[in-house]
């Protein structure tokens, strides 16, 4: 097994772009962690290689650092308990304004070494908009306290394509951004996604943001502007010695996610808690994205999961979703002889209009396809 995912789901309050499951009820809190540790044991060696062991730990969410110290301990104390806890990169989501000394080091002891950030944006108004609880100066002194307790693989989220945003803002967040020397950067576009505050309030009609004191509409076809964004992204992260080894993602040399990448190169994990999915290559199962369900079934002895099995034809699908997103590329040769021949059909228009190239046995995206990646993506898919 590669990684071991766990999802808690409290945050202290919703940003309004985030389709991720999330709740407020941190009063549940503990009894939500006592069921994590249940279902570690429910699940225990028969959805984990006991050979493999766990190569990645990552506590996602929702906001891993609402947890207290002492709850965080628990999860860990489980997880050796079950598991043994051998991983070579573990991972927790850190709001800036969470990060302390003493979390840190109890962190460290526990032996997290790796800590990503939602850093979104370092202009305040901008971190308002989204209904963000932490400043800019927030994350500089978060990564100087990580530093000081000894983290030397840091990761922060950027984000670009805000109402109003101009391309010499977006240049001066990323600048500052390089100014912190993290390990690795993550940077996504805005997107308006259903189920999220800011898709009702732009389906209502809503779509005048307050900024400054004044109203600035959401940018109506803004995609030329959004892709000279993204270019002035891979630009300059590439000039500052970063690998741009993931359509979103961008790494110094040595420090890609271990974990994410086990998504995006066909490796077996297993999630834990509500919403939490988990694929074994046959199959894929999902926990009920309701955390007052999931504690109950858990407290019962039932494990409240849908399961669907992985046939042929959704297994190449699959890796051509998430093998193209690399700069890895997808390797020809893993897949059954018939795939093999239909991808390389399909894949000659956009060879021959310069989106896909060949590296061997590799079919990777050029950095034009880089752009129209879902387009590309869609053609190859078996139907």
């Amino acid at each position: 097994m590669a990684g071991l995912y766990i999802h808690i789901p409290f945050c202290k309050s919703r940003c309004i772009y985030c389709a991720f499951y999330s709740t407020v009820s941190l009063d549940m809190r503990q009894r939500y962690v006592d069921a994590l540790c249940k279902e570690m044991e429910m699940r225990g060696t028969r959805d984990v290689d006991g050979k493999m062991g766990l190569e990645t730990i990552y506590l996602g969410g929702g906001t891993p650092s609402q947890l207290t110290t002492s709850q965080i301990r628990q999860l860990f104390i489980y997880i050796n308990k079950v598991w043994g806890n051998n991983a070579k990169e573990i991972t927790i989501e850190m709001n800036p304004d969470d990060v302390t000394k003493e979390y840190a080091d109890v962190l460290r002891e526990l032996g997290v070494n790796r800590v990503s950030m939602g850093a979104q944006t370092f202009d305040d108004k901008r971190l308002h908009f989204l209904h963000r609880r932490h400043t800019s100066q927030q994350v500089n002194e978060a990564v100087n306290i990580l530093r000081e307790a000894g983290f030397r693989n840091i990761s922060i989220d950027l984000m670009y394509g805000f109402p109003g945003e101009t391309l010499e803002d977006w240049k001066q967040d990323i600048k500052k951004a390089l100014s912190l020397e993290v390990e690795h950067v993550s940077a996504y576009c805005l997107m308006i996604e259903e189920g999220t505050v800011l898709y009702e309030k732009m389906r209502n009609g809503e779509n005048e943001k307050m900024r400054n004191g004044e109203n600035e509409k959401m940018r109506d076809g803004g995609e030329e502007e959004e892709r000279q964004m993204y270019e002035v992204l891979i630009d300059q992260l590439t000039q500052a010695g970063y690998e741009h080894y993931e359509i979103s993602n961008f790494a110094k040399p040595g420090f890609r996610s271990r974990h994410n990448s086990s998504y995006w190169h066909d490796v077996p994990y297993t999630g834990l808690g509500a919403a939490a999915h988990s694929y074994d290559l046959k199959s894929r199962s999902w926990n009920v994205a309701n955390i007052q369900q999931y504690i109950t079934a858990i407290e019962q002895g039932e494990r409240p999961a849908e399961y669907e099995v992985i046939d042929e034809d959704t297994h190449y699908n699959d890796c051509i979703t998430t093998a193209l997103r690399t700069s890895d590329g997808l390797d020809i040769t893993t897949m059954p002889e018939k795939f093999q021949h239909y991808c390389l059909k399909e894949a000659e228009r956009f060879l021959c209009d310069g989106l896909l190239k060949r590296e061997g046995n590799r079919l990777v995206l050029t950095r034009k396809g880089l752009f129209v990646s879902d387009m590309v993506m869609s053609g190859l898919i078996y139907v």
